[in-house]
């Protein structure tokens, strides 16, 4: 039995009155079966779309698929809120030419039929509030965690070869693993993959990455072939080699960035996209010294940042994203010394900005774990402090305790050229340390500068 909040059972008990069935299905049957938090309810019935709007007049429906979207009014707390539940026809779908869309849609006349054309056994269980419709089994495969086609997997990933993306989604969602022929399957049709727009493979592969486990995600993308298809800037990483004299590296460079990824310690997604392709540069700048065996990767971020530009551009970040990935990307190669000056310490928080700084020093600690070190050591603590401690001063002239018109009032002067002048010389003897930013030595250094 499923527990289903009182909106749902009244939706469904207004279809059954007017004699439809109706039933919930996928992810929020397979999630409440997981006792998992259920968001979105979707629902599958023997009526028609004219038929559900005749039961739901404030409901609308505008698509080829005759999902029908309803929404209802839900007490959340102290308020109410609007959600949506939609419900589409019984339908069964043919003629994917494209790997992508359905050519053809008919509605079927059984639920049986409906759960047919799903992609994996765990999304094709049906609920009609008291006993659940189950035909692949899906419930056995819940238990025993692992993901399965519904039927045959080369008729399901020919039909829409976005399922072999979201396989490997579902198993860094759930820490499942996928089924054997399944996989076979995954590795043979992976190639269809390239028929999928970038844009759903951005979705697909951003939800992998806010997972739960994302580094097994990425290891399931590596060994059924899509990885090569969708980030070969990290595929080939796993043919670079890293241990060396003199290198404290333990892994090639891909299972180095499988493993930072891994120990990550941000939930943000593109500070985990950061990490996962941090040193991808290092497969175009590998060198190793015939003599004395050692491995080098000069100006590998000088590398990667360029190609976080290009993956950030095929994937098709937002501008925001795509600043920050080629930020933290590009900044990474960062020393922590205790002899580090004031001026280092500001130069760094002005090309990482304020604003990633937390990113840059999660990304670092799944680096040094992923290298087979320590999560942190006393250099990086004592660098953590002196962020703090430099983040106090000034970043720029806006910064100090005065302005342009403390400035004209203690000279008398009118505006001009002069008053910048002046608060570029104050900003300057500040950064060096020469007088503190507050305002009564600022205003006394402003009578002695004139």
């Amino acid at each position: 039995m499923i527990i289903l909040p009182k909106e749902v059972i009244e939706l469904m008990k207004k279809f059954r009155e007017n004699k439809f069935q109706i039933y919930l299905v996928g992810g929020a049957v397979r999630d409440a079966l997981l006792n998992k938090k259920v968001d979105n309810f979707d629902f599958t019935t023997n009526a028609t779309p004219e038929q559900i709007q005749k039961l739901f007049p404030d409901s609308f429906y505008n698509n080829i698929y005759g999902t029908v979207s309803i929404p209802v009014e839900t007490q959340n707390f102290a308020s109410l809120q609007k959600i949506v539940f939609e419900i589409t026809p019984f339908r069964i779908e043919s003629n994917y030419s494209d790997s992508r869309h359905p050519e053809k849609i008919e509605w079927a006349k059984t639920v049986e039929e409906d759960l047919s054309r799903r992609d994996f056994t765990i999304n094709s269980i049906a609920y009609d509030g008291s006993k659940m419709f189950d035909p692949y089994e899906g419930q056995n495969d819940l238990k025993n965690k692992l993901i399965k086609a519904v039927g045959d997997p080369d008729i399901r990933f020919n039909e829409d070869a976005l399922r072999l993306l979201r396989a490997i989604r579902f198993t860094s969602q759930l820490g499942f693993l996928i089924e054997e022929k399944t996989k076979e399957s995954i590795q043979k049709n992976a190639g269809l993959i390239t028929k999928v727009s970038a844009e759903r493979i951005r979705d697909e592969f951003l939800k992998i990455l806010s997972s739960e486990h994302p580094s097994e995600g990425v290891l399931f993308l590596k060994n059924t072939g899509l990885l090569s298809l969708i980030l070969p800037e990290v595929d080939i990483c796993f043919t670079i080699p890293q241990k060396s004299p003199k290198r404290h590296h333990i892994y090639d460079v891909g299972t180095h960035l499988v493993m930072a990824l891994k120990n990550c310690p941000s939930k943000d997604i593109i500070t985990r996209f950061a990490t996962l392709i941090h040193d991808i540069g290092k497969a175009e700048t590998f060198r190793k010294d015939d003599k004395t065996g050692l491995i080098t990767f000069y100006n590998h971020e000088v590398v990667s940042k360029k190609q976080a530009e290009k993956i950030a551009d095929r994937f098709r970040l937002s501008n925001k994203q795509k600043d920050k990935l080629v930020t933290l990307v590009g900044e990474h190669q960062f020393t922590v010394s205790e002899n580090q000056t004031d001026k280092a310490v500001r130069r760094f928080i002005k090309n990482v900005t304020k604003e990633y700084l937390q990113d840059m020093l999660d990304l670092r600690t799944g680096d040094r774990i992923g290298s087979g070190a320590t999560p942190t050591s006393w250099r990086t603590e004592l660098f953590k402090k002196r962020l703090e401690e430099v983040q106090k001063q000034p970043f720029s002239i806006k910064d100090l305790k005065v302005d342009g018109n403390d400035i004209m009032k203690t000279l008398k002067i009118k505006p001009g050229k002069k008053i910048g002048e002046i608060l570029k010389n104050l900003f300057d003897q500040v950064v060096d340390g020469k007088i503190k930013n507050e305002k009564h030595s600022l205003l006394k250094q402003i009578t002695l500068i004139n």
